[in-house]
């Protein structure tokens, strides 16, 4: 009777701990998985119609397949699509709002707020670039409809840029070294623009305050469907090296439970039998980050 009891307890534990991401569960560390936290749903709540947009993005510059003789490479947006009165914009109180994530390569994303002034990417290196598009609300979880996301590849030549430097943005943040973490300078894989395309997005940065108590896991997923959206494909996430879990709905998850300190955070696209999706590298993505309490 004791055997049954220990038994029932252990796999009661196991059967708790195995929550699909999306729903609130519990790992061993304690970190839990929430689909959104009430303070931004209050954000939501206080936007209006404007989560219920579908902004297209159209890049203008650098065009498709260019050559750019120089190593600034001007980066030109036009928005368009049903915004219901989204428009990116950062208010200067709360350093918040509307933006599009801007990638180059597969380097962390610059925020980019206002389509209407200068754009730069400063001392690329010579070869061949992708760059990555798409649009963002104030905390940063992306859009996902059709036309959102735009993807470019381009050649620098000539341009001396130095690999040993961060490529810079024009507001002079860096792009290859986001908070001040140096980066290797990265040229594009040999990316396939038709198949599966893992985008990394959050987290990035250092998470403090109200930030820090509940983390966002989002990404954009181009020509692939989730299991959970009647497709073949999951999203394998792993925390500091720790348990394998996966995401099977196309959406951003909540983490809370973190410790001071950095973390690492992988990202993986993979087929249903959990076996890795290639696509110049890009499906694979490690990127780690700062909690401060």
């Amino acid at each position: 009777m004791k055997k049954f009891i220990l038994l029932f307890f252990v796999v009661s534990i196991i059967a708790s701990c195995g929550g699909k991401a999306g729903v609130n569960s519990a790992d061993a560390t304690g970190m839990k998985t929430l689909e959104r936290p009430k303070r931004i749903a209050d954000m939501m709540a206080a936007r209006g119609e404007q989560d219920a947009a579908a902004p297209t993005l159209k890049i203008i510059e650098p065009a498709a397949d260019a050559t750019i003789n120089g190593a600034t490479v001007k980066v030109k947006l036009e928005i368009s699509g049903d915004l219901k009165g989204y428009k990116p914009h950062m208010d200067m109180e709360t350093k918040m709002g509307n933006h599009v994530h801007v990638i180059l390569d597969n380097q962390p994303y610059e925020a980019y707020y206002n389509l209407d002034s200068e754009f730069e990417l400063r001392n690329v290196a010579d070869g061949e670039h992708t760059l990555r598009v798409f649009p963002s609300r104030p905390w940063h979880e992306s859009y996902k409809n059709e036309g959102a996301f735009q993807m470019v590849k381009f050649t620098v030549k000539n341009g001396g840029g130095d690999a040993a430097k961060p490529t810079t943005t024009a507001n002079g943040n860096t792009m290859a070294t986001p908070e001040g973490k140096d980066m290797k300078m990265s040229l594009a894989g040999k990316v396939d623009a038709t198949k599966p395309l893992l985008t990394f997005s959050r987290p990035k940065g250092e998470y403090k305050d109200a930030d820090a108590d509940a983390i966002m896991i989002d990404f954009w997923l181009a020509n692939a469907k989730l299991t959970g959206d009647g497709g073949e494909y999951r999203v394998k996430y792993t925390v500091d090296n720790g348990e394998a879990k996966f995401i099977e709905k196309w959406e951003p998850i909540w983490l809370t439970g973190w410790t001071a300190g950095r973390h690492v955070l992988s990202l993986e696209l993979v087929d249903k039998d959990g076996k890795p999706v290639d696509n110049g590298g890009y499906n694979t993505t490690v990127r780690d980050f700062m909690v401060t309490k």
